[in-house]
């Protein structure tokens, strides 16, 4: 583990805090490797029940750091996709606790999550489209699952963000802080899961997720097919040097 991911265990409930802050807590290679290997001992310890996904600085996180996808880096692993969780989420439950901007991969990784605790300044976006890149840790694939086709289809192909209140009276979120309140929200909706039985959380998060969620290999295997021709387009390194640059991109439609 590296000083980008931070993790902490209190009566059953095991915190992972994003800590990038200078980065808006945004994912390279090193952040998704220390994200993947806490995920992996949390779901093993015996002392943890409940795990809750947050970020410092108040920002969850901005997504993928595209100043080093900018140099060739991708902050995925094979079979665990981006952060190396939004493939393969942890057996036992996930909360997030968002504070201020889950945009991109951060929405995704929000998406990735069963519960989530929100500020009511949060906001909460799949902004790829301005990059020439698509939202393919999941967020295309998810969205239409928790929201209206329609108001789906507007926050993927605008890229524009959603208010934490819209987010909760579509239902992706469940409950509603003041601003600073979300990992205290979060660690008390953990309390309440970390009681029960153990073999039971584990049973019943595998069941209703299989039901409602994302789970199909071949969908997988057919988003790759879609989307890597995007991503290795000069266009997709054309958004991240813009975004680097901080000037409009211009783009070749190759």
């Amino acid at each position: 583990m590296t000083d980008t991911v931070l993790a902490e265990v209190s009566d059953g409930v095991g915190v992972i805090t994003l800590n990038r802050p200078e980065a808006k807590n945004s994912i390279d290679l090193a952040t998704t490797q220390a994200l993947a290997a806490v995920v992996d001992d949390f779901d093993a310890r015996d002392d943890v029940a409940v795990l809750v996904l947050t970020g410092a600085g108040g920002v969850f996180c901005a997504g993928m750091d595209l100043k080093a996808f900018s140099r060739g880096e991708r902050p995925s692993l094979p079979g665990r996709g981006f952060a190396g969780l939004t493939e393969a989420p942890p057996a036992k439950p996930l909360i997030a606790a968002v504070e201020g901007w889950a945009l991109a991969g951060g929405f995704e990784l929000v998406l990735a999550c069963d519960l989530v605790v929100a500020s009511r300044e949060a906001r909460f976006g799949i902004p790829e489209v301005k990059r020439s890149l698509v939202a393919a840790g999941g967020g295309v694939l998810r969205l239409p699952k928790t929201l209206p086709y329609q108001r789906a289809m507007e926050l993927a192909l605008t890229g524009d963000p959603m208010s934490a209140d819209e987010a909760h009276r579509f239902g992706l979120v469940n409950a509603l802080t003041e601003p600073g309140g979300a990992l205290a929200g979060a660690r008390e909706l953990a309390g309440r899961i970390a009681v029960n039985g153990p073999l039971a959380l584990r049973a019943t998060k595998q069941l209703v997720a299989g039901a409602v969620r994302w789970t199909d290999r071949d969908l997988l295997d057919h988003q790759a097919t879609v989307t890597e021709a995007v991503f290795s387009s000069a266009d997709a390194q054309e958004g991240a040097r813009a975004f680097a640059e901080k000037r409009p991109p211009v783009w070749r439609g190759v």
